[in-house]
């Protein structure tokens, strides 16, 4: 196994049944605060409140509030990988099923949890930048190997390179649709979108170049 040492340890690990479900008791409450009212409202004695603990047995797990960031970091991006991995997984066995999967369940990822995914995605802290950083790469790995059996149906001259941008598209469209003032809220909203996303992704992919003029 790989190690990577310039990745930051985000807390101390439990070793017992208890301690591991008080650790998961403290996440969950972190990001329901975080999502309500943001990282920067979040405080370590209101995580405690909601959680149920002392703000000593939070200290004890982590140094600083910057460290509960981290592993609330790696707990919902992961969470938010997997997701995706699933959908994709379980797409229809073409270029078009695929990109529709890949805009659906990133624009369900965004609306989960309002505005903490890209919060988090753009993070804060080296530790937290770099696994937003990990997060992204890893979705457009995803995408490209669920995609890979399906390139021949794509049209343009440089088949890899359409699909990146495709992807950096739909990603950055679901991004911008988070943080923007009037977003697509509602579940019939959010479908129609993401189902638009889809075929503007295919409509690209399957349209040849245009000719460059002089």
């Amino acid at each position: 196994m790989t190690v990577e040492p310039d990745r930051p340890v985000p807390y101390r690990e439990p070793r017992q049944a208890r301690s591991a479900a008080t650790l998961a008791r403290v996440l969950r409450a972190a990001e329901e605060i975080a999502s309500t009212d943001g990282l920067d409202e979040m405080t370590i004695t209101g995580v405690a409140a909601r959680a149920g603990v002392s703000v000593g047995t939070i200290y004890r797990r982590f140094e600083d509030k910057e460290q509960l960031i981290t592993a609330l970091s790696e707990r919902m991006l992961e969470r938010r990988e997997e997701y995706v991995a699933e959908r994709l997984r379980a797409a229809e066995p073409s270029l078009s099923g695929v990109m529709d999967a890949y805009a659906h369940a990133l624009l369900q990822s965004f609306a989960d949890s309002s505005s903490l995914f890209p919060e988090l995605l753009r993070a804060r802290g080296t530790g937290s930048l770099d696994r937003g950083a990990r997060t992204i790469t890893e979705i457009h790995r995803l995408l490209l190997e669920a995609a890979a059996p399906y390139t021949g149906q794509i049209r343009r001259s440089d088949p890899e390179t359409a699909l990146d941008t495709a992807a950096r598209a739909v990603l950055g469209a679901c991004f911008h649709n988070s943080v923007r003032p009037d977003p697509a809220t509602g579940e019939e909203a959010r479908l129609r979108y993401a189902d638009e996303l889809g075929a503007m992704a295919i409509a690209y992919l399957g349209t040849p170049d245009r000719p460059r003029t002089a």
